[in-house]
Order: structure tokens, then sequence, then C-alpha cells
């Protein structure tokens, strides 16, 4: 297998962070996303959405979207503990969890960093507005995310999950667009000094 990634962006650290719970070891491709690459007739051929990260098969296939390679490693590596849950009714709340951070964060917040800092200017329409607006929403879900953390250790419950590596990811991007969680959102802030210091997440940490 062969990952094609950018290691900085929300989605391809996502997987990194799986990853490294895992203890699996995937070779790595560097895309440069901010020149284009992944925009050429070569890399469209291999991904479907044209974007990072992408998991290259044995057999020379393609997958596409961070949670479908997730659950494809978390398949072929199973573990007595399933990053997606481990009965029927952690399982469900797994994806609930997963699916609300999908929608209502990070999308929201992926909107608000691409309208307000025309980063990819070059290839898309940015609206101010609608960056604002997303920012917006991104403020306006943290107390829902909050008041989870208030009544369980993690996200999806009593067990560490996909759930908790994609808000990890959620609230790290977010300061992007100066939105921090010191403070005001008390559970959001120590749950993640908690992620933070799971050795899966140091090994992915810059040394300085």
């Amino acid at each position: 297998m062969k990952l094609y990634e950018l290691a900085p962006t929300p989605s391809a650290r996502r997987v990194s962070i799986f990853l490294a719970e895992k203890g699996i070891e995937v070779p790595r491709v560097h895309v440069d996303i901010r020149g284009g690459e992944n925009l050429s007739p070569e890399f469209k051929a291999k991904s479907l959405n044209g974007r990072i990260p992408l998991l290259e098969l044995d057999d020379g296939s393609y997958l596409c979207e961070s949670v479908a390679i997730c659950r494809y490693l978390e398949e072929i590596h199973p573990s007595e503990t399933s990053l997606f849950g481990n009965s029927p009714l952690e399982r469900a709340k797994v994806e609930m969890w997963q699916r609300i951070i999908e929608l209502q964060g990070i999308t929201a917040g992926f909107q608000a960093f691409r309208n307000l800092t025309g980063v990819y200017k070059d290839r898309e329409t940015c609206v101010e507005a609608w960056g604002t607006e997303s920012r917006k929403r991104v403020v306006e879900f943290l107390p829902t995310l909050e008041n989870q953390l208030a009544q369980s250790p993690y996200v999806a419950g009593e067990n560490f999950s996909i759930a908790d590596i994609s808000a990890f990811v959620f609230i790290s991007f977010i300061k992007n667009l100066e939105i921090h969680t010191e403070g005001n959102l008390p559970h959001i802030h120590a749950w993640y000094q908690k992620i933070a210091q799971r050795p899966a997440v140091l090994s992915l940490t810059p040394k300085n």
C-alpha cells in the first residue's frame, strides 16, 4: 500500500493519527496541493475527488476520503478494541458523532478558512460573507461538543474512537480561525489536552 498525503492538512492528519493509534506503517507520497498537483490529470485518474489523502492498494486500486481509508485499515488490521466501536450501540454512537463533527464542525471550518483567507482563490470562487457565516456556525456548534464532553470522557462515550480523532483535528484546525477553547469551553479544552498527550499523537507532533 501507499498513502498520498500532505501531512499538515486536517484530513491527512486524521489518517496519520489513526495509523499511529493502530501501529500501522504505510509508505507516504507527498502531494503538493498548494501547487495544484492534486488537480493534475495523473492524480485525478487515481482519486475520485481529486483530494488527499489517497490510499493506493496493492492491487492497483485506490481509496479516497479519510474515514473510508480508516475503515478499510480497521478491517484489514482488526484488534481487540475497534476505533469504530465495539458493540452495535457503540458503533452507532461513533457513527453518529462522526457525522455530527464532520457536517457541523469540520465542513463549516473548512468553508470558513477557504473563503476568509482565499488560500485557493486561484482555483475556486471565494465569498467572504460565506466564510463569515461558516465561522459563526463553527462557534455555534462548539457548545454541543462541550456539553457532550461534560458528560463522557470521550466524544462517543466511554472509549476513544475515530470520533475523537476527527474532533481533535477539528479543534486543532479552528485555531486558524482565531477560535480557542481555553476558558470558555473547559471540557473541550481538558479533553483536547488529554488527547494531545496520547502516544500516537505525540509521535506525530513536531519536535522543537
